[in-house]
């Protein structure tokens, strides 16, 4: 006899889920599924399903191997409900279960599903009331109590204070109250360019798919043949000691030129210095604190410098636990606000239409082939053309939560509506991220090569970006021209001179055609 159900959702892939702390190996029983609804609900990348699907089964058998009653149920099992509540309430009514607890979900939108399970439960032969619990997830550093307590009665919510403030509570690069080396950030020393076939480094930890992987891949391969990315070759760690070991090569072997590089590209190497662990993380495989920790130990045993150790720890640290307090403290409308009113529909590009623009080619190609993209692939490529070209920031959205390995909607919606459209008018940036072409040509070799010219500002060889950059600050003049972080592009914009204005214009207006007729660009 079951007396209670234990539901663990796959981003919940911890053996230390509080969930599990609670319950009773004897008398509950864990329930999982792979529905259609998870799955779907936008078009993942295949490897992304396939990550999360071989992960599921493998912590599922090691819950059973520790003594766990585990009931799984998989793709194409043909009592599949297709919908997570569907099957709760289907194991629910199998096993006379009469509580279900779960770790809250990390979105609002399947929060609110489950929150239905508190009501009675329609099995289609019986009426079963089902008392449902949400337990609070204490796989992130901070909870969001500690966020909301963090937030309360501040005027704005900037990432760079409440990094600090975490820093001092987990005693996280101290000395004593002071930061290690004397600042809080090392940023300004990580803006290096990567140049040189000397910089190539032999990218993450990959593994070869054993069994389970390979039964995984056959199903997704099978049942999301037309999702936008290449499922193959698949190299992902799908458990806790192989993410573990992806954590230790990283610290071993790319750590110490993490700092230096971690804003540069190159059209060659998808990795360079990057960790690559943040699908691991976000899936529960690895903790984010022991994460710090290990970096830290590598800074303390003078294995990697305090750029390098810093930078890698406000990623985690400060970004990724600020970006999930932003989600749940401005709520389940976040995903819809469009501050600047963008409406473009989102180009072919983003689905590896065929473009001249060679930044835009490589970092859509590399999302395609790896499910992945670093930070500044995604907020000064993609997202930056996105912004100038006034694309719709919903539609931006569901894309990014779309294409890559690590994205569920708690990090991915406040980095992208926030941080890279600005479409919550300036909740978690200070101001857009936008850039002409110089930016890129200076921390890439994208644009050599290339069928537009960096250093033309007009005419039909003009970089887009740079047509763009002034197109989009012309348009929002009214909204930005008070910035103080942009007072000084305003008045270079007003010193030129103004038939240049309008050539720029004209040919950003062209260019924008184009796009919006859906013609390559």
């Amino acid at each position: 006899m079951v007396s209670r159900i234990i539901l663990v959702l796959g981003d919940q892939l911890s053996r230390n889920l509080p969930s599990l702390a609670q319950g009773c190996k004897a008398t509950d029983l864990v329930v999982m599924a792979e529905v259609r609804d998870e799955a779907s609900y936008v078009p993942h990348h295949p490897k992304k399903i396939a990550f999360v699907f071989a992960a599921m089964r493998k912590f599922a058998a090691a819950l059973q191997a520790d003594g766990w009653q585990v009931a799984y149920t998989r793709l194409d099992d043909p009592d599949n409900t297709h919908s997570i509540v569907g099957e709760v309430r289907r194991r629910v009514a199998q096993h006379g279960a009469q509580s279900v607890i779960a770790v809250e979900p990390g979105e609002w939108r399947l929060r609110a599903e489950l929150d239905q399970l508190s009501a009675c439960t329609d099995t289609n032969t019986d009426v079963i009331p089902t008392q449902y619990r949400r337990i609070t997830d204490s796989r992130f550093i901070a909870s969001q109590d500690e966020f909301e307590a963090w937030a309360k009665g501040r005027k704005q919510l900037r990432m760079e204070y409440f990094y600090r403030e975490m820093r001092r509570r987990n005693h996280i690069l101290m000395d004593g109250d002071k930061p290690v080396g004397g600042q809080w950030n090392f940023d300004h020393d990580n803006r290096k360019p990567a140049k040189g076939k000397d910089l190539f480094q032999a990218g993450p930890l990959k593994f070869d798919p054993d069994d389970t992987v390979a039964e995984v891949l056959d199903l997704v391969e099978r049942e999301f043949p037309s999702n936008f990315g290449r499922l193959r070759p698949f190299w992902f760690a799908t458990d806790a000691d192989q993410a573990q070991a992806s954590l230790d090569h990283f610290i071993a072997h790319r750590l110490e030129t993490f700092g230096d590089y971690q804003d540069a590209m190159l059209a060659d190497d998808s990795f360079l210095s990057h960790a690559v662990l943040g699908l691991y993380i976000n899936a529960g495989l690895l903790d984010p604190l022991k994460v710090c920790q290990a970096a830290e130990k590598a800074y303390k045993d003078g294995a990697a410098p305090i750029n390098a150790v810093e930078g890698f720890i406000r990623q985690i640290l400060g970004w990724r636990e600020y970006i999930r307090g932003i989600y749940f403290h401005e709520g389940p409308d976040y995903t819809s606000r469009n501050k600047l009113n963008h409406n473009r529909k989102l180009p072919d590009v983003y689905w590896g239409g065929e473009t001249r623009m060679r930044c835009m080619a490589h970092a859509v190609a590399q999302t395609r082939d790896e499910a992945y993209a670093h930070h500044i692939q995604r907020l000064m490529v993609t997202g930056n053309f996105a912004l100038l070209a006034g694309i719709d920031p919903h539609a931006v959205h569901e894309w990014y939560l779309a294409v890559y390995a690590d994205a569920y909607e708690w990090v991915e919606a406040p980095n992208v509506i926030g941080m890279s459209q600005f479409a919550d008018g300036g909740v978690v940036a200070s101001k857009p991220y936008v850039s002409s072409g110089a930016y890129i040509n200076r921390m890439s070799d994208y644009c050599k090569g290339c069928d537009y010219s960096v250093s033309h500002k007009t005419g039909d060889k003009a970089c887009p970006f740079n047509l763009l950059y002034w197109h989009f600050l012309i348009r929002h003049r009214e909204s930005f021209s008070q910035n103080p972080r942009m007072g000084q592009m305003y008045s270079t914009w007003d010193k030129m001179d103004e038939d240049r204005r309008t050539t720029v214009l004209k040919n950003a207006e062209k260019f924008l055609h184009r796009l919006s007729e859906g013609q390559p660009v």
